[in-house]
């Protein structure tokens, strides 16, 4: 144990030790993207590996230095048992007195003021620090809470169930699971606080109660008890829930959880004058009108579709009509009266008629799934969206995509002259984009969009071929839950089928946008969704698809 200098004895910062020293960091405030892709979340398991190993070291010194002093504790403890029982006797030899006066005038110093367990703590938090880069941020944590909020929304789940680990939602009065995950885990109270305070933090009381409601109940459970990892106690909960309900308009369940509080902090002047102000408000008469909305959803003003958009999430595919309701929808064997078809034939299925929408099965493998995969993965950045003349992220898309020109992997070029095969269409650069890869996130979604341009001011038109006139997805990956595209006006979603692909035209043949393509990437519920988009424009298409006045035909 290494003795501490005047300096450092005279200095009580020196003197402070607590769990906050182990874990806090000077944390860089940075825009966290990590939660709007799946692949950066998985990386994430290999630095929380590296911090387990960091804090093995950290308790196995920690254990040494307890050690020590249970060693020199033992030691003293001994002398007085055994050499001090006469005092007279023992002081009169001088070698005893002599450890005496060292040990109270050194030793019981150096055990005392250690910087042992500092040294053993900043060593834990260096190691921290290096990883510091590669750690979520602010916004990530708010991102994934967001991300669990939106699949409450769109899959109409109990939070409740969510808090317990399962997928439920309640179908005539009864608890109905959506999914059975193979992997779940149960959320504990200040997980709960959490997602409720960022809900909170944005006035979105709806979200607040729920969440916070359940991490009261699981804080009551654990009879108040705070663990050092966490950042909210509940105290802290009914806080924040208090003045949610308040804000909901239950004011007599604002003053009993205010009460609650008072319980764990007697002395809080804030709650003590809330309490005093929501029993004024209660004993008015006439009442004073509490500008509360009760606990509804919020209402969305940019998103007028959302209830269809929901529903067809919901169903994830299920309200497809079936071949027998609509004789020209159908399935076959398709070439294109294309040569390199002809010995094998690409699996169609025609989903809908208008839009029309083609659904191709097996039109890509494994191997090049994985290889367009693996090629994206250091170029994947936040998606963006079309803002005026320039683009911006966007809470109604949350993705991370990278662009794949020809060169970037032999498997492009494949997959682009297949495209071009089965559309007839000239898909080369500029004519057509380069590839897309997408990866979504907690939650990730694509709110209802149109992929043609809708302004002449718009990104799409930087390439001087025109509009978007078709899109060609593939799906890189199967999904267990959610996910599904969904086509708003038409009233029918397609689930996420792996190694599969969709294609659609955006444009009527007289250049007009076609309306009945608004779609959505629903909210991935359970897995980690890749697609590839491939958009191709007008120009390079006049002899493949022919313009025409008649939008109909």
């Amino acid at each position: 144990m290494r003795l501490l200098s005047t300096l450092e004895m005279n200095n009580p910062t020196w003197l402070c030790f607590s769990w906050s020293l182990l874990i806090l960091a000077v944390i860089h405030v940075t825009v966290g993207e990590m939660y709007t892709s799946l692949l950066n979340v998985k990386q994430a398991i290999s630095v929380e590996r590296k911090l387990i190993d960091y804090l093995r070291v950290y308790i196995d010194h920690e254990f040494e230095r307890l050690e020590d002093i249970k060693r020199f504790y033992a030691k003293v403890s001994d002398l007085h048992t055994e050499v001090y029982k006469g005092p007279a006797t023992a002081m009169a030899n001088p070698l005893v007195s002599f450890t005496l006066i060292k040990r109270l005038h050194s030793e019981w110093l150096n055990v005392v003021y250690s910087n042992e367990a500092l040294e053993n703590a900043q060593a834990l938090r260096s190691s921290y620090e290096k990883e510091e880069a590669n750690l979520p941020k602010l916004e990530d944590l708010q991102g994934a809470a967001k991300g669990l909020m939106r699949l409450q929304d769109v899959y109409a789940l109990q939070v409740a169930s969510l808090v317990r680990g399962c997928f439920q939602r309640v179908t005539k009065g009864k608890p109905i699971d959506i999914y059975l995950p193979a992997v779940s885990v149960s959320l504990s109270g200040d997980d709960c606080f959490l997602v409720g305070k960022v809900a909170y933090e944005q006035e979105d009381y709806y979200h607040s109660v729920q969440w916070l409601e359940e991490s009261v109940r699981l804080f009551r459970g654990t009879g108040g008890e705070w663990s050092p990892e966490n950042e909210g106690t509940l105290a802290d909960a009914l806080d924040h829930l208090a003045f949610s309900h308040f804000k909901t308009g239950n004011i007599s369940y604002a003053i009993s959880l205010s009460q609650e509080l008072l319980n764990h902090d007697p002395m809080n002047g804030r709650v003590l004058q809330n309490i005093e102000k929501y029993e004024k408000l209660l004993g008015t008469s006439p009442p004073i009108p509490i500008r509360g909305d009760g606990l509804r959803r919020p209402s969305s003003n940019y998103l007028g579709t959302r209830d269809t958009y929901e529903r067809l999430c919901q169903t994830q595919g299920s309200q497809q009509p079936m071949l027998f309701e609509n004789p020209r929808l159908f399935c076959d064997y398709f070439t294109n009266g294309n040569p390199g078809l002809l010995l094998l034939p690409v699996r169609r299925e025609v989903l809908s008629l208008r839009p029309y929408v083609v659904l191709y099965h097996s039109f890509i493998t494994d191997t090049e799934a994985e290889d367009i995969k693996r090629t994206a993965q250091p170029g994947l950045k936040r998606s963006v969206v079309a803002a005026g003349e320039k683009q911006a992220t966007a809470e109604y898309r949350i993705s991370k995509s990278a662009w794949l020109k020809g060169s970037a992997h032999s498997t492009v070029g494949k997959l682009d002259q297949r495209i071009s095969m089965l559309t007839g269409l000239n898909v080369k650069h500029p004519y057509g984009e380069y590839l897309q890869v997408v990866n979504y996130g907690i939650g990730g979604h694509y709110e209802p969009h149109f992929d043609h341009a809708t302004s002449p001011s718009s990104p799409v038109f930087k390439l001087k071929t025109g509009n978007r006139v078709a899109t060609f997805m593939i799906y890189l990956s199967s999904v267990e839950a959610g996910g599904c595209t969904a086509f708003i006006y038409a009233n029918f979603s397609v689930p996420v089928m792996e190694k599969a692909a969709i294609f659609w035209w955006n444009l009527h043949r007289n250049g007009q946008g076609d309306a009945d393509t608004l779609h959505a990437g629903c909210p991935v519920l359970i897995g980690d969704k890749w697609v590839a988009n491939k958009w191709i424009h007008e120009h390079g298409q006049e002899f493949q698809h022919r313009c025409s006045l008649n939008p109909e035909v």
